[in-house]
């Protein structure tokens, strides 16, 4: 019962049995998977799992001739055999052990009895190399404690890629020691908006990640192989930096941090100080991640304050561009160009489509497929998020005391019918830029890590299948497995939702914020395509 399902699984006869006696030897390679699986497993085995010579009742883990996310896990009577193509697959393979387990072995202590494991052979390895959940972060801040659990449940699921989205016009959550108001004023704002169009809450909200703390999340997530992708938005949702720094925007009044949500005004201008003043941003931002993709945001960004500014019509003139779309595009350019020379690559939402694709940038293709579909046909690597396919803040039936009353209905179901290459290129040699996808947790109406268990699970173990597993789906044989995985998430603690909807506590009828209307929501779906379709 593994989720996400392996390539191939086989029953044998018999059982391992798990218990204080059990031994565990590594390749000296796989020192750091060894060292988690003893960690995980010595609480609820009473034992220490020592190091042994491999026979009878030990735990072996070893490397093969197998490609490098690929496992082989062979459990016998008489000892279980882990091989992998590199510590990553092997951590994979260990992953799928645990999940032999009863899910009392997903306790931090022993409850009693033994820990018996079935006889199984499994041959395994993901479909897509980009396996990543989106972390909103900057809307409502989850403490440091708080993401590095979700890591560790990402990692239960086989997921490699937390893509952490740290700045927005609500607030800017890492610390930039040049630039000390960016936490000091962007961090916090007053208030926050009740729902999507409703009241406000009165309440001040805040928090940011020291650099140490970000070294941590960093370095936990590289233990779990799993890589962590900085979001540094620009040039729109910047209205954060803009109350710290009034000189990066282009009004003379000063602003705060924003409050409400949706697509802000505030942008910034196009100075050669305020590229130069985010470049110097990004120095710091890549001495904390290693991670070779960095994302720049390049969405949603309103071209009105730029028609107005004198300084933009100045820049549009100079380069002899025609309209403030292609000065967007030249502005992602700068900072494509500076990643390069640092053996980075840019990430951007699919606005960067628009005015002229940045040479290099890989496509966060999140407006429906037709972003995905014309980024991989010009040659641009795509990671898929589909907003109508996998963005977790959607609502998850039609009953009105969903805690999240937005978006379309978007259920267990939906997502595990998610096919990350769109129907417009199977078949087409340009599918192959497609990198994988990943879900998104946007937190403008998800205010607490309680709140996220409920958007994300189970879920997240659906979209886990659709970027592990083939193509195929068995919708009966997934409902399965989930109803045996499901107990492992309460073992953790996790606040899934139940079949029957929103526990008491999650319950908040008539709140602001009701279920968009259908229509509306499919007309600004058509805007949002027809503007794919006929960039400026």
């Amino acid at each position: 019962m593994i989720v996400p399902k392996p390539t191939r699984y086989a029953a044998g006869p018999g059982r391992f049995i798990l218990d204080r006696s059990t031994a565990l030897t590594a390749d000296p390679a796989l020192g750091e998977v060894a060292a988690w699986l003893r960690g995980e497993l010595s609480p609820v085995t009473g034992g220490e799992l020592l190091p042994a010579a491999p026979g009878p009742g030990t735990i072996t883990l070893g490397l093969d001739d197998l490609p490098p996310e690929a496992y082989r896990l062979t459990v016998a009577p008489d000892g279980i055999a882990l091989d992998a193509g590199s510590p990553a697959g092997a951590f994979y393979g260990a992953q799928t052990l645990r999940q032999l387990m009863p899910p009392a072995a997903f306790r931090r202590a022993a409850t009693g009895g033994v820990l018996e494991l079935p006889a199984v052979h499994v041959e395994d390895g993901p479909r897509f190399g980009w396996r990543g959940a989106i972390l909103d972060v900057a809307r409502h801040f989850m403490t440091k404690a708080d993401v590095l659990r979700f890591i560790d449940l990402m990692a239960l699921h086989k997921l490699n890629v937390l893509h952490l989205h740290l700045t927005d016009d609500q607030g800017w959550r890492i610390e930039i020691k040049r630039y000390p108001r960016l936490t000091e004023i962007g961090s916090w704002r007053e208030q926050s908006q009740v729902g999507w169009m409703g009241e406000m809450d009165g309440r001040p909200h805040g928090g940011y990640y020291t650099q140490d703390d970000i070294r941590e999340i960093v370095a936990y997530a590289a233990r779990r192989h799993i890589s962590v992708v900085p979001e540094i938005d620009l040039p729109g949702h910047t209205q954060s930096a803009i109350a710290a720094y009034p000189e990066l925007g282009n009004l003379d009044s000063p602003l705060g941090v924003g409050t409400t949500w949706g697509v802000g005004v505030n942008v910034l201008n196009v100075e050669d100080a305020t590229i130069e003043f985010f470049k110097n941003v990004f120095d710091e931002v890549l001495e904390l991640f290693p991670s070779p993709y960095v994302c720049v945001g390049g969405d949603e960004c309103p071209k009105d304050q730029w028609r107005t500014s004198p300084s933009a019509r100045r820049r549009v003139a100079e380069l002899g561009l025609r309209d403030e779309d292609e000065l967007q595009s030249w502005f992602i350019h700068q900072f494509d160009e500076y990643l390069a020379e640092r053996g980075r690559r840019l990430v951007g939402w699919d606005e960067i489509l628009e005015g002229g694709l940045a040479p290099g940038a890989v496509v966060a293709a999140w407006r429906a497929d037709l972003g995905a579909v014309a980024a991989a046909r010009a040659g641009h690597d795509v990671i898929n998020c589909s907003n109508t396919a996998v963005y977790f803040d959607y609502r998850q039936s039609q009953r009105e005391d969903e805690p999240v009353p937005f978006g379309t209905v978007l259920t267990v179901e939906d997502v595990y019918a998610f096919e990350p290459v769109p129907a417009d290129l199977r078949g087409d040699p340009a599918a192959e830029h497609v990198l994988g996808a990943q879900c998104g947790i946007w937190t403008e109406l998800i205010d607490s890590s309680r709140h996220v268990d409920y958007m994300a699970f189970p879920r997240l173990a659906a979209f886990a299948e659709t970027v592990w597993s083939g193509p195929e789906r068995d919708l009966a044989d997934f409902r399965r497995r989930l109803a045996a995985h499901l107990p492992r998430l309460a073992a953790i603690g996790v606040e899934y939702r139940r079949e029957s909807g929103p526990l008491p506590w999650q319950r908040r009828p008539g709140v602001p914020g009701r279920p968009e209307d259908p229509v509306e929501w499919q007309a600004t779906l058509d805007a949002w395509t027809a503007n794919l379709r006929n960039p400026r």
